[in-house]
Parts: C-alpha cells; structure tokens; sequence
C-alpha cells in the first residue's frame, strides 16, 4: 500500500506596511518590494497600504509591485489611485485566480473596512478576508460581528481572516470570532523594534489546518515598517469520510 501523495500547502503573509514608512522615518517603498520578493508568498494581506489623507494614493509604486514580486492586487480600489480599501490590500501570485473581491466597510469610532476575496488556488476555492480592526475594543468587537454577518450571507467557503486585530490581549476581545474560526497568533510584531505585542494574526475555518507559522525577522523588513510580518503555510483538510469503501 503505498503512501497517499502529501497535501500541498499554501504560503500566506500579512503585514501592516505603515504607508512604507519605517522606524527611521522615511517612507521607503522599495524595502516593502525587496522583502516580498524575498518572501515569495502566494497570497499577501497589507494593512496601511495607502496613504491616510484623500485620495488615499497607493504607498506601494503600483507599476512596480509585480515585475519585482510576481504578486498582483486583487483590485479592489475604485478610485484610480489607492491600492485597496481602507488600506487593506490583498495581492496574489499568478497561481491564483480571482474570482471576486468585495470591499466592505465597517463600523465604529473611525473609519475602518475590510477586503473580501473569493480566490482559486494551489490547494482549491479559499476566501480571504484582509482586516486591520479598530484601536477599541468596543469597536472591534463590532466590526467582527458585522464581518460575521457578512460571511453568513455568502456561500461557505474555506476562508482566512488575516491582518492587524490591533487586540493586545491573547485570552479576550475576539470572542466573536473565536467561536467558528481557529485564531493563530504566531508571534510578537508590535513595535517591530522590540516587539512584545501580538496584534497580527491569522484565522482559519475548521476545514483549513496551519502546518507551519511564524514571524518574519530578516534585514529587509526590521526597520521597513513598525509592524513585523506573520506568515502561515495553510492546508486544506480533507473532508470527513462516510464510511463507504
């Protein structure tokens, strides 16, 4: 009998870019594209990938991101310049086909969104959600829910919620997501001088599995932003036999 073929993995990175301005405060967009061409992820969520005043243009050269990464923008920004929705932008290699993209806004003090992704990849049909939450957790515990209420109104789908939860606390405040997803912290990454705080994280649906997570610590990105990038390789699992031979 011999071994069934390993199940292939699928590598994703998030990492809050602060509109390419780094702990030296210089805005250096050309050290956010050496570390994704570094990298290789086949699917990257940026947090702070526009810039904060209107209109809001891309703090990444969009003409530059996929000769130099072979990463491409979903597509989500409506206005001509931004690279996102909110700043979240979410960027795939060729290998991945994009099915739709659907931005939504979100509740709370200020304004914030998130970035869904029905996409076609190495390892089948996976949503994607890209968020970066709200500084309160009155305010985030809403915007969960409403993105909650979103994903119950599309089909069901293996699906990542990934990004900056901006949630100091490891035991509390992601309740309302933490009851149908697996949340996974893989480490610090706030300040990205010293980190110590587990803002950045990545969660899976039931059918996914993470075989492997980590944060990235490399010359390219510790003084490229103030935040380190979390990267996970991501399994589908197989489904549940029924017993039939």
């Amino acid at each position: 009998m011999t071994d069934p073929e390993p199940k292939p993995n699928l590598k994703l990175l998030s990492w809050n870019i602060r509109k390419a301005v780094g702990t030296d405060w210089r805005r250096r967009p050309d050290r956010i594209i050496a570390a994704l061409a570094d990298l290789r992820p086949a699917i990257c969520v940026l947090q702070e990938a526009d810039r904060r005043l209107s209109p809001r243009r891309a703090a990444l050269p969009p003409a530059e991101i996929r000769p130099a990464t072979g990463l491409r923008s979903v597509g989500a920004a409506s206005n001509g310049v931004s690279l996102g929705h909110h700043g979240i932008a979410i960027l795939v290699c060729d290998a991945v086909e994009v099915r739709s993209v659907a931005p939504v806004d979100l509740p709370g003090t200020e304004p914030r969104g998130a970035l869904f992704a029905d996409l076609g990849t190495t390892i089948g049909p996976l949503r994607v959600v890209g968020v970066h939450l709200g500084l309160r957790r009155r305010d985030r515990r809403a915007q969960l829910l409403a993105i909650r209420h979103q994903m119950a109104a599309l089909s069901p789908m293996p699906t990542i919620i990934a990004g900056d939860f901006n949630e100091w606390s490891r035991r509390v405040g992601l309740g309302r997501l933490a009851s149908s997803f697996t949340i996974h912290a893989p480490g610090p990454t706030f300040h990205s001088s010293r980190p110590i705080g587990f803002l950045d994280r990545i969660a899976t649906s039931p059918d996914l599995t993470v075989a492997a997570q980590g944060v990235v610590r490399h010359p390219l990105v510790d003084r490229a932003s103030d935040h380190l990038p979390i990267w996970a390789e991501i399994r589908k699992d197989a489904p549940a036999s029924d017993g039939l031979p």
